[in-house]
């Protein structure tokens, strides 16, 4: 178990770093585009290369947001339970969870591949987005790994093991 939580940290903190230079970029493209503009010459395609590193960001931080609990949780009813009861309701939030994210990685995934086999271009630019597409269901499969850590976790602290061997 120690070697999965290794990979599945290993993999969300580099997919963190990855979302961290995605908001460098946004930046730089904001930046770049509002300083070109006091000399009439916008950057074409700003808005889409912003929405696009945008959702590389959110879909990227996901797993590492799972990873560290960094996420929105009300549990004040849960507190009062015991360890067990925790555990067992935590371990159904995340089955609940891991299938929810687990159709939505899957169906990125099926999504990018028609864009891809349908030559959509964007907009504005008109170059090929499916990789964009790709990158969000990958960053979904991040979120994934982690919940499926997450989900036995909470069910080893559901049925812990016997250490002295007696009943």
């Amino acid at each position: 178990m120690h070697y999965l939580d290794k990979i599945n940290e290993m993999i969300n903190k580099g997919m963190a770093v990855v979302a961290g230079a995605a908001i460098v970029c946004m930046m730089f493209v904001t930046v770049l585009d509002a300083f070109l503009r006091a000399f009439a010459k916008p950057l074409t395609g700003t808005f889409e290369m912003v929405s696009w590193l945008a959702a590389l960001t959110a879909a990227f931080s996901l797993g590492y947001t799972q990873l560290h609990k960094q996420h929105v949780s009300i549990d004040l009813l849960v507190k009062m339970f015991g360890v067990r009861t925790r555990s067992a309701i935590e371990a159904g939030v995340h089955l609940v969870s891991l299938v929810l994210f687990g159709a939505v990685s899957y169906k990125m995934f099926i999504y990018a591949g028609t864009v891809r086999a349908s030559g959509s271009l964007s907009e504005t630019m008109k170059v090929v987005y499916y990789p964009w597409v790709y990158l969000v269901a990958i960053g979904c499969l991040g979120l994934v790994i982690a919940l499926v850590l997450d989900f036995l976790h909470s069910l080893r602290e559901c049925f812990p093991r016997q250490t002295t061997g007696t009943w």
